[in-house]
This record gives structure tokens, sequence and C-alpha cells, in this order.
């Protein structure tokens, strides 16, 4: 079974990580914290975006990187980066793979990038914008995951409920 992680460095924005929450609560994914917080896991913002998913939720916080790493030796982790080499559907996603996104104003640091080259996914994006919203690109990348691993926890809707539109 694929138990697919997902990975906020030092995240900023409440909203974003309380959407990223429920989006990990919808795929049965686990959402790992590494501090500094930009916020207060008790915000209202964060709350009100993750809803009332945010109980449900498999989360693990680490006081820094070298914390996130000693807990999860060996562990497979692609960054999601504008500087990546790879475009995020060019790799394999390992079922229980981390994938992880950096801070909203600064993403991952280079000195973390610059030592695992080759885990760097990108999302393509046209012209000079800089980045998508953190929330959105978790899911982006997230699904694609999903869906190299067939979704194989999750239930797939239009399978129990075809509709037919010639009825």
């Amino acid at each position: 079974m694929a138990k697919l992680n997902i990975v906020l460095y030092e995240p900023e924005i409440p909203a974003n990580t309380g959407n990223i929450g429920r989006t990990c609560v919808a795929t049965g994914t686990s959402l790992h914290l590494i501090e500094p917080l930009g916020f207060s896991l008790s915000e209202k913002a964060l709350k009100r975006a993750g809803m009332d998913y945010w109980q449900d939720l498999d989360v693990k916080r680490y006081v820094n990187w070298e914390d996130f790493l000693e807990k999860n030796p060996g562990a497979k982790i692609y960054m999601a980066t504008t500087k990546g080499r790879h475009v995020y559907t060019e790799v394999n996603y390992e079922p229980d793979c981390f994938i992880m996104f950096g801070k909203e104003s600064a993403g991952i640091p280079e000195e973390i990038l610059k030592e695992n080259p080759d885990a760097c996914v990108r999302i393509p994006m046209i012209g000079e914008t800089r980045s998508l919203n953190l929330s959105n690109s978790v899911a982006v990348v997230l699904y694609e995951a999903l869906r190299q691993n067939q979704f194989d926890h999750m239930k797939l809707e239009g399978e129990l409920h075809r509709l037919s539109w010639d009825d």
C-alpha cells in the first residue's frame, strides 16, 4: 500500500498548511512539519483551512532539518523547487517516499538542494511566473505520485457511481 509523505520545510502561512493538511487527510498521506513554523498550530486560519479534518491528520513535527533526517533514516525524498532538474512527472514516486516543499517566501534552502540535485523536481510554468501557491503545488505533485501508485488505497468514486448520460 502506498503511504506517501508530504514534508513542509518551515511553512509560513497557516492557511496553506491547513489546506495541505486537508489534502493529506483526503489522500491518506502523512504530513511532516519542519520547524520553525511561521504560525501556531492552534491558529484560527490553520483550523479554518483544514476545517474539521485536522484531528484526523497524521502529522509529525521536527525541530529542524537534521531532526527530520535523523528520525527518517534512508528516506527517499523528492524536493519540489523551481530549480529542479526534472519535471515532477518524470520521476517514479515510491510508495513510501517523501515529497518536500519549502517555505513560501524562500523555498527549500540552497544548501539542501545542492546536496540533492537529482532529487529536485519542478512544476513547469510559463514566462516570469515565480511559483505556484504552496498548497496548489503540493496537490499537483501529490496527485501525480498517487496516480503512479494506482491510487491503491483510495476509493475511486467514478468506479463506484458511474453516471450514465444516456439514462
